[in-house]
């Protein structure tokens, strides 16, 4: 059992620190401020090594494993958590889910690019009416002609969405066949009948094109059919058991910003003629803070190096989609807390719109909600434990 990272490891998130330092902590504000989209963020990301880093280096990637790619993650959500999550769904929901899933010619053809940066990726799941219930209640539909497949229907809530070369989409090729009907599908936005319907305005993730998509009679080539037809759902679910993991470490990077921004505070800040860090409520605040991140963090270093060992198709069921759930679920309330407790300590001044823990305070409230619920993650966990023991409620 390893509790630490290695000097390898190590190497690369203090990369991927200083980097993020220097490249997108000065976007974070304008990010923030003006709901702004860096519109080369993702090109020069992927000329300077950090899009496709669990690729191989012969299709442009960097061959990292998925532990090492989140501390990248992890590192730029310190940073700034809205470029980390610009970021996130392009290299993560899209192009490893390829990697993991596509057929050769589909590597080929879509991964050098995506590595590149030369077209920015997004994963379609959530519709209009398809929120928790995402499979049962899906209504976009695919139907086979010729060699195409023709797609009607919206996606709602798609993160890059607005913005997107490529979007991994789901449909329901067989609808009488409920969840075990879904297909995943290549969409490249530039097929006629792809349009955007809204970019959406949001409290948090500000800067991070977030929209509803439509499909009118979007033809697909078959040879853009992601695994086989009617067999998406093991692609959604051993795809959502990795983002759950994968995109708890930057939220893992912005609470420890939220600390390290309260610590200075709280050591400069005087009331009552000293410093509010000699107060043991402040004191007592401060070391909740830090107890929340540790224990999350090595929750989250645990899921991922557990999805790391994932078969092609595995996922979606058992202990992994335990696991996943329970770390999605622990970092969300981890995150609700910290940076509630950081604007707590920077009081007035972390009520304000501008300051730094603000921005976190307002992104910090779509972890209970993006990648399935809260109460989603709580259900699986239950279903899984009662599960592991042969336990039916039928």
């Amino acid at each position: 059992m390893q509790f630490d990272l290695s000097d390898d490891q190590r190497a690369v998130y203090d990369a991927a620190f200083r980097y993020a330092e220097a490249e997108l902590h000065p976007l974070f504000a304008k990010m923030d401020d003006d709901d702004w989209y860096p519109p080369h963020l993702i090109e020069k990301l992927g000329a300077d090594g950090y899009c496709g880093l669990t690729a191989p280096p012969e299709l442009g990637g960097a061959g990292m494993d998925l532990m090492a790619a989140g501390l990248v993650g992890e590192a730029f959500g310190y940073w700034n958590l809205n470029a980390a999550f610009i970021w996130g769904p392009h290299e993560n929901l899209c192009l490893n889910n390829i990697l993991r899933n596509g057929s050769e010619d589909q590597i080929a053809r879509y991964i050098p690019d995506l590595c590149a940066g030369r077209k920015i990726g997004a994963l379609g799941l959530t519709e209009p009416g398809a929120g928790s219930d995402a499979l049962g209640s899906m209504a976009l539909k695919a139907v086979r002609d010729g060699d195409d497949y023709v797609l009607n229907g919206r996606k709602m809530f798609i993160s890059n969405g607005p913005v997107a070369d490529l979007v991994l989409t789901y449909a329901k090729t067989a609808p009488e066949r409920g969840a075990k009907g879904i297909s995943a599908f290549l969409v490249e936005t530039a097929t006629q009948g792809f349009s955007v319907a809204q970019t959406l305005t949001k409290m948090g993730w500000r800067g991070c094109p977030t929209g509803e998509l439509v499909f009118d009679d979007v033809r697909v080539p078959a040879r853009n059919l992601l695994g086989a037809e009617n067999g998406g759902v093991g692609i959604v679910m051993s795809g959502l058991d990795i983002e759950r993991a994968f995109l708890g470490l930057p939220y893992i990077g912005a609470a420890q910003r939220c600390l390290d921004l309260s610590l200075e505070y709280a050591a400069t800040r005087k009331q009552f003629g000293r410093p509010i860090g000699r107060f043991q409520m402040v004191q007592a605040m401060l070391a909740e803070m830090y107890t929340q991140i540790e224990a999350a963090r090595t929750y989250s270093y645990r899921a991922l190096a557990a999805c790391d060992a994932l078969a092609r198709g595995e996922g979606g069921r058992g202990e992994i989609h335990k696991l996943c759930a329970a770390s999605c679920l622990f970092g969300a309330d981890m995150i609700a807390f910290v940076t509630d407790r950081a604007v707590q300590i920077h009081g007035g001044s972390g009520f304000v719109w501008e300051t730094e823990v603000n921005r976190h305070y307002r992104n910090a409230r779509i972890a209970s909600l993006g990648g399935g619920t809260n109460e989603v993650r709580k259900l699986i966990i239950a279903e899984e434990l009662f599960r592991r023991r042969g336990l039916s409620l039928r």
